[in-house]
C-alpha cells in the first residue's frame, strides 16, 4: 500500500481496517481510531499510570495530545494525496480531571470546508 498516493480519508480508513498500522505515537498515548468519515474522526483513548503528573492525576498533556490528534485526523480526511497538515494553534479549557483507566471518546469534526 503506497500511502503517498492515498488521500487522507483513504489512509484513515485503512488504519480503521488495520491495513495500515496506527502511528507510533499511539505507543505513548494509547488511542485507537474507531470511526472515520469525511471531516469526522472518533478515537478511543485510555490514560494509565504512564500518564500521571506529580499529583498522581492524569497529566493535561494527555488530553491535549488526544484532542490535537483527533482534530488533525479529521482535517486529514479532507486532504488529497500527498498533502500534509499541522496544528498552528491549540487551546484547551479543562473543566474536570481526565479519569485514569477509563475509556474516553474523542471526536474531531471539521465545521467548515478547507
Amino acid at each position: 500500500m503506497n500511502i503517498e498516493k492515498m488521500t487522507g480519508l483513504e489512509i484513515m480508513q485503512a488504519i480503521v481496517r488495520e491495513e495500515l498500522p496506527h502511528p507510533t505515537m499511539t505507543k505513548s498515548i494509547p488511542v485507537k481510531v474507531m470511526k472515520v468519515e469525511k471531516g469526522k474522526v472518533v478515537f478511543n483513548a485510555i490514560a494509565n499510570n504512564k500518564h500521571l503528573n506529580t499529583q498522581c492525576g492524569v497529566h493535561g498533556g494527555f488530553a491535549s495530545t488526544v484532542l490535537d490528534s483527533v482534530t488533525g485526523c479529521a482535517v486529514h480526511t479532507l486532504l488529497g494525496a500527498g498533502v500534509a497538515y499541522g496544528t498552528i494553534d491549540l487551546n484547551i479549557k479543562m473543566i474536570r480531571p481526565v479519569p485514569k483507566d477509563e475509556n474516553l471518546i474523542a471526536e474531531g469534526n471539521v465545521n467548515q470546508n478547507l
